[in-house]
């Protein structure tokens, strides 16, 4: 065994308190071994001036969408998919996802994210890319039916759950897999009915877009006169370990069911806000007991990866919506960026203390934006960049130092992707 000690810094406990102490892990076993008055280690990583803090969990995102940053802007939920993002998609190759998902790794290991949930193409090449970079993620290839017949539908089906089956456990077990149908006016109802008991039966979990824009649930009330969850778990897709996107629109009902069920809700309120999709319920599903995590979304939606971002966003749309300024406290924002995203993904990590998964972000700060430090948990929520973590530490292995990424060459990766994003659109136009 051997072992790293952070030193020097403050460390954010699960009760929300902040206390001076340094943080044991196992570099080995990828677990934390003790918290406060720790051993020295074989290896020290200097936190003097920072917050030791959970890493991110960003539970909703489409990676190699970071080719499409800035891509196709200011437009509603349908008309930039079916207009913009579609076509353009249907142009990707693998070596354009590879690229674009070493872009966004890089990005989130700066953030201090890390793990992730990502539904998206050519998944192979995420997983490969999730396992060179050391970042830890629940992985689905993404099933749309939308534009295909009867049997190019199936085959996608199938390769979702080859890839579930296959991949799960992978690069010493930091990639899990779920089973991504993308969402439930995409994807064909009988197909559904065929392949979702095939997913329970592999042990997979399910992860989709749900009530995500009036567009989206209006035309399953009027043709099912049931609500869109109503609907899901008809289908057997409300179960514990499952996780939706979005959830915008749910009503009482549907706010209700997933408490039953167990199954999270991923918050996305930059993409909510951008696309004008609405302001999820954020309340009502805390005070039902619902596990609420956050995500970016895509870049394309978003328009970048920084969880930080998501915190304040998912404080302020919630204060906005409710019309009260206590609605989303920091807290609540903190929680649903590590601990929420954690027990959503069904990872043992999210919060400090021994025996989790030592996945953490050292946060600097000693910024002026950051300083006076009445409230650590009000600066992480309200004060805090990406730009701002000093240290990303996942599975106990440091995979970012001083800002500098150490397990990809983040310069090569930039490079190759502003290339590849740029012969994609091409192809497409």
């Amino acid at each position: 065994m051997t072992t790293l000690r952070i030193a020097g810094g403050r460390v954010l406990h699960p009760d929300f308190s902040v206390r001076e102490g340094d943080v044991l892990v196992d570099d080995e076993s990828g677990e934390i071994l003790a918290v406060g008055d720790v051993a020295d280690g074989d290896a020290t990583l200097d936190a003097h001036g920072c917050l030791v803090m959970p890493g991110l969990v960003n539970a909703h995102c489409h990676a190699a969408m970071t080719l499409l940053r800035g891509y196709a802007d200011d437009k509603p939920l349908e008309s930039w998919l079916r207009e913009d993002v579609w076509p353009v998609e249907a142009e990707l190759t693998d070596t354009d996802i590879r690229a674009g998902t070493e872009l966004a790794l890089v990005e989130l290991v700066k953030a201090g994210t890390t793990a992730f949930a990502d539904m998206y193409f050519s998944m192979p090449e995420v997983a490969e890319a999730v396992a060179e970079s050391g970042l830890r993620a629940r992985l689905g290839h993404g099933v749309v039916g939308v534009g295909k017949d009867e049997e190019a539908a199936r085959a996608d089906h199938e390769e979702s759950l080859d890839f579930a089956r296959e991949y799960d456990g992978y690069a010493d077990g930091r990639v899990r897999t779920i089973y991504t149908p993308h969402s439930l006016t995409t994807v064909d109802e009988s197909l559904l009915r065929e392949y979702v008991p095939k997913a329970r039966e592999a042990g997979v979990p399910l992860h989709y877009h749900a009530n995500e824009t009036r567009d989206e649930v209006d035309p399953i009330v009027e043709e099912r006169d049931e609500r869109p969850l109503e609907y899901a778990d008809d289908l057997g897709m409300v179960e514990e370990d499952d996780f939706v996107a979005h959830g915008v629109h749910s009503d009482a009902r549907e706010v209700e069911l997933l408490a039953e069920r167990g199954t999270a809700v991923v918050h996305c309120p930059a993409s909510n806000m951008k696309l004008a999709s609405g302001a999820a319920p954020i309340p009502s599903y805390r005070e039902a007991g619902v596990t609420v995590a956050l995500g970016t979304d895509g870049a394309a939606s978003n328009n970048d990866l920084d969880l930080f971002d998501e915190m304040r966003d998912a404080a302020m749309l919630g204060k906005h919506a409710a019309g009260d300024a206590s609605a989303v406290p920091a807290e609540a924002v903190v929680e649903m960026a590590t601990a929420g995203g954690a027990d959503a993904l069904g990872l043992d990590a999210g919060r400090i203390e021994a025996g989790r998964r030592a996945d953490l972000a050292v946060v600097d700060f000693e910024a002026a934006h950051l300083t006076p430090t009445h409230d650590a948990v009000s600066n992480l929520a309200y004060a805090t960049r990406g730009s701002d973590v000093r240290h990303t530490i996942c599975d106990g292995e440091v995979v970012m130092c001083d800002r500098e990424v150490l397990t990809l060459d983040e310069d090569a990766v930039r490079e190759r992707a502003a290339e590849h994003a740029a012969d994609l659109v091409a192809r497409a136009e």
